[in-house]
């Protein structure tokens, strides 16, 4: 209902106004309306510079304005030329073509002004509509009812109505936006209203990079801000939270992840329905891993098959004690992270018994480059020589100056 209000009001508010200013200026205006919309996209960019030399950053308030803008500062000048076009006619009417044309011309100009000015509101009613639907789409996926901005719930309820109306129609069909942009919308809301997927998430090989950042990875560590997901408080609440709202703000943030969803869209559903990807299961070493003591331990048992119990032993509880936080990282683009690594030298004195008070290891974290070799990986991390890993089963073996370590994929 509020759309048909909207289109009623459109029309009649424009028919009354080219009644008023005349046939000349509202077609003008009308020619106006075409340009800028063919012209709002390319001009958006330059308008984008403009208003960031004035300090405004926000990724998602750039792409909104910046087309809008173009598209009334080219309206204002077709009818800023239509002004002085109306004004030649009319003197010439009023001084040079007697009362008689002057009174048909003016009878002319402004019933024609009206007609057109009815054109003018329908195509006001179509780019509004495209205007709602676009938006709509995304505020729809993510919209809390009640607990929403106002704004947010007036949108959505638009968004409603032109969709119950048909209106809808009409706005898709002057959309030139990609389709990646509904399927990455639709992506959002689904992750939106199911927060356990986001762990499943976490360990997606394109995700890897992102979570490695400092950013995302305070994000991740908030225990309010998880709360808050558990419980899908409002999306504007949560995107105005102290440790996200910066990433927002952030252009090269904001333009990362949408690059990192939009290159993994047709990957991603499958992955989260299944937890299997068809687009890098092929690449077994990508993942997240945590140590595996039994696999360890068994690995140095194959290596020294007379090792007495009493030093296997040993060598577990140290194992236990000395690698509990180890663990690798390996991202999509060939980078490799070990994190925590303690001495990989066996202390001579291991406390047997739990509970016992233990020395604690220091540990680093080191990074690297890993090269596929087909049957194995080529591990160089700085400053260290090349170590060689091998995936045996679900389990990732390597031995790192002569001790062997392995690893199981995080969630295993």
């Amino acid at each position: 209902m509020t759309i048909w209000l909207l289109a009623l009001l459109l029309m009649a508010s424009t028919a009354a106004l080219g009644y008023r200013q005349g046939a000349i200026r509202v077609a003008v205006s009308f020619i106006g309306i075409l340009a800028g919309t063919l012209l709002a996209l390319p001009l958006a960019k330059l308008v984008k510079i403009l208003l960031g030399s004035f300090g405004v950053v926000n990724p998602v308030v750039l792409w909104i304005l910046g087309p809008v803008i173009a598209f009334v500062i080219i309206s204002a000048i077709f009818k800023a030329c239509a002004l002085p076009l109306h004004q030649k006619i009319d003197v010439h009417y009023k001084y040079h073509a007697g009362d008689l044309r002057l009174a048909l011309w003016e009878r002319l100009n402004s019933r024609l002004g009206a007609c057109l000015g009815l054109l003018n509101g329908a195509a006001y009613t179509i780019l509004i509509c495209f205007g709602i639907y676009i938006l709509s789409y995304w505020t729809f996926q993510v919209g809390s009812d009640d607990q929403d901005p106002r704004g947010m719930r007036v949108l959505n309820r638009l968004g409603e109505d032109l969709q119950k109306t048909g209106f809808n129609k009409v706005a898709r069909s002057l959309d030139s936006l990609p389709d990646a942009y509904y399927r990455v919308a639709d992506f959002i809301g689904l992750v939106y209203f199911n927060p356990l997927l986001e762990a499943r998430l976490s360990r997606y090989p394109a995700f890897l990079t992102l979570a490695e950042r400092n950013d995302f990875a305070t994000v991740g560590r908030d225990k309010e801000f998880t709360q808050m997901r558990m419980r899908k408080e409002p999306i504007m609440g949560l995107l105005k939270y102290q440790s996200v709202d910066p990433m927002i703000q952030n252009p090269e943030t904001v333009k990362l992840v949408w690059d990192t969803i939009h290159e993994n869209l047709a990957d991603l559903p499958g992955y989260l329905d299944t937890g299997k990807s068809a687009k890098y299961d092929s690449q077994k070493i990508l993942g997240r891993w945590r140590f595996d003591v039994s696999a360890a331990a068994a690995a140095a048992r194959r290596a020294r098959p007379n090792m007495p119990s009493s030093e296997m032993l040993k060598l577990r509880r140290w194992m236990q004690l000395a690698f509990a936080e180890t663990t690798v990282v390996a991202m999509t683009d060939s980078r490799i992270i070990l994190k925590n690594l303690p001495s990989v030298r066996q202390p001579t004195a291991i406390p047997t018994q739990p509970g016992t008070p233990v020395t604690t290891v220091a540990s680093e974290t080191l990074q690297g480059k890993w090269k596929d070799l087909d049957d194995k990986y080529q591990i160089n991390f700085e400053g260290k020589d090349d170590v060689f890993a091998k995936i045996e089963g679900s389990r990732l073996m390597m031995s790192f100056e002569g001790t062997p370590l392995a690893f199981v994929p995080e969630g295993y």
